[in-house]
């Protein structure tokens, strides 16, 4: 399919260089980038400050909207909201938004499926389809923030936690957080974003050396290799004894806390055993562990640990001084929690207008 290329897909100064190229003067730029994001412009005839012949040219020339929602559920408390958008190539994504006391998190993808093959994720169930542009993974964010002002409420969390393994897609998930904080166009704080990895290594390094302020969660869920080899097939690559030291490195290097995610499975990774083996990895580790009951996927028949089970799991990391808490579930009615998007297949989808 040949399509116009998408505005989102382009920096301020790749949008300067265009108008500089068409005769413009240099300020036309700025009112484009101010209408995107600041004004949340929904389509380039909202963007009144520019003149009428430059908005028929960039018409002409780009595409203003690359996401279409497809299909919307809402969880029964109403606090979630999981969104279907179908790509033009006629694939699709789900991204999420959790409605807590306090924030308003968005949960965005950065893949169309998952290559990593986690075998508790949705995700990973379905397999690999493509990659999302910058643009793409940008769009979910603006449509989310263009709802919130419309109901006079804003966001306040932004979490690479959706479809795909966002470093996997590094060049592209870091062009959108690039675009995201961009602090003349929607300037959304470094510390109010959140990157998630299963751990590829030379991923993490890379974003280590960078020396970003964005938030990095490792997904761990295992304390040893040959469980976590089982859960997560990437461990066979980057083992616990490779990974470990990365996440140490980043720690050493940016003086930022890493986060750890542990999806809490029934007589798999809940057990003494896994929580001490978990406390010696990362004893002394400036660190946070968020332990999630597991959600269900439809390939994955384990269940979630026991509440009681959990709360010892607590015990023993804070024992060993270890900062940990359990997260809130949330929109596991309409699969919408942890690990459970998906998209069933380009004809179809699995949720509900």
């Amino acid at each position: 399919m040949n399509q116009k290329p998408l505005i989102y897909d382009l920096t301020l100064e790749q949008i300067s260089s265009l108008l500089q190229d068409w005769g413009e003067p240099s300020f036309r730029a700025g009112q484009i980038w101010h209408g995107l994001y600041r004004q949340l412009a929904s389509s380039l005839e909202a963007i009144t400050s520019l003149p009428v012949s430059l908005r028929s040219r960039l018409m002409a020339s780009y595409r203003f909207q690359s996401l279409k929602p497809k299909a919307i559920a809402h969880s029964q408390d109403r606090l979630s909201e999981k969104v279907l958008f179908e790509l033009p190539d006629g694939h699709a994504v789900e991204a999420v938004l959790m409605r807590y006391e306090r924030r308003r998190t968005i949960c965005i993808s950065t893949q169309v499926g998952c290559a990593m093959e986690c075998v508790f994720c949705a995700t990973g169930q379905m397999g690999f389809k493509r990659h999302l542009s910058s643009g793409e993974i940008v769009e979910q964010a603006l449509y989310f923030a263009r709802k919130l002002s419309e109901e006079q409420d804003h966001l306040t969390n932004i979490v690479f936690m959706g479809m795909g393994e966002p470093f996997h897609n590094y060049d592209a998930s870091l062009a959108a957080v690039d675009r995201l904080n961009d602090h003349q166009g929607f300037c959304f704080g470094a510390r109010r974003i959140t990157l998630s990895t299963v751990g590829l290594v030379p991923e993490i390094e890379r974003f280590t050396q960078e020396k970003r302020q964005v938030n990095l969660a490792i997904s761990l869920h295992a304390a040893t290799n040959e469980l976590r080899s089982r859960l997560l097939p990437i461990n066979r690559r980057y083992p616990l004894e490779v990974l470990i030291p990365a996440c140490r490195k980043y720690v050493e290097i940016t003086g930022r806390r890493i986060i750890f995610e542990w999806a809490m499975m029934k007589d798999i990774n809940d057990g003494r055993d896994q929580a001490n083996a978990l406390a010696d990895l990362i004893n002394g580790l400036n660190c946070h562990v968020n332990l999630i009951p597991l959600n269900p996927t439809p390939k994955f028949i384990q269940k979630a640990a026991s509440r009681i089970r959990i709360e010892a799991f607590v015990r023993i990391l804070e024992d060993r001084g270890i900062s940990c808490t359990i997260r809130l579930r949330r929109g596991i009615d309409i699969q919408a929690g942890c690990g459970q998007l998906a998209i069933k297949n380009n004809a179809g989808n699995d949720i509900s207008s």
